[in-house]
């Protein structure tokens, strides 16, 4: 389980303190796939690189498991089962993908094991196996090959950047796919998406709002999605909370 204790988050903006996370205090729960979403410049990201490691928070406290991360680093919290998938996933030229994928496991994992893992994201693993992690892959394939990585590490918590940033159509359904059996195998870990897209909240256990870098509003899908759709899709419902 993640708690987050009022996080705060400021930048230097020109020499004015810029708050970009206003006292967050919120529960990640085990074995839940919750969505946080809302405006764009809410304090999305953010939140999710604070919660991984990336950046540190100006104040508050990060807790999971009981044990308090918040000057932990992004390694140590990695060893701790907190994984992360880019919104933009990084290419590694001269790495194919069986390397990324043992490099994930910690170990010298076998090639039948590592196909699994590709199959798992609707990859053919024949195809892709032996692949370099470049720019012959396109955003759809980068995307399912990372989260082929997070399935191996065999995180407890895994967070997702906005997956659906820059890919097509049938990649974004292949994502969706490939979110709900990751939501249908939850045992005592946790899935945290970044998105404002519908079809990301409507596989969501828990949906939490942010709006100018402050908590809006959380609770179970079936109670907050229907305030944020309304009668249009949920990207202009978010769009109209700005």
């Amino acid at each position: 389980m993640l708690e987050l204790k009022n996080i705060s988050f400021l930048v230097d903006d020109e020499g004015t303190d810029k708050e970009i996370i206003r006292d967050i205090s919120l529960t990640i729960p085990d074995r839940k796939l919750v969505v946080i979403t809302g405006p764009n410049g809410g304090g999305k990201s953010t939140l999710a690189r604070l919660i991984v490691g990336i950046e540190k928070p100006t104040s508050g406290q990060i807790l999971f498991n009981g044990e308090d991360i918040t000057e932990k680093s992004i390694t140590e919290r990695a060893k701790m089962g907190i994984g992360f998938a880019f919104q933009q996933p990084v290419r590694f030229k001269g790495i194919q993908v069986l390397d990324l994928i043992r490099i994930a496991t910690g170990r010298r994992t076998s090639v039948a094991e590592a196909c699994e893992y590709l199959s798992a994201v609707g990859l053919c693993a024949h195809d892709y196996i032996d692949r370099e992690v470049n720019s012959s892959l396109s955003g759809g394939e980068l995307k399912r090959i990372e989260i082929a990585t997070v399935l191996a590490r065999a995180t407890k918590l895994s967070v997702f950047d906005e997956p659906e940033a820059g890919i097509d159509l049938w990649s974004f359904q292949n994502l969706i796919d490939v979110f709900q059996n990751m939501r249908k195998n939850i045992k005592d870990s946790s899935i945290l998406i970044i998105s404002h897209q519908e079809r990301i909240l409507n596989i969501a256990d828990e949906i939490i709002v942010l709006k100018d870098g402050k908590l809006e509003e959380e609770g179970g899908r079936d109670e907050v999605l229907p305030g944020l759709i309304g009668t249009a899709s949920a990207t202009r419902a978010c769009e109209k909370l700005a």
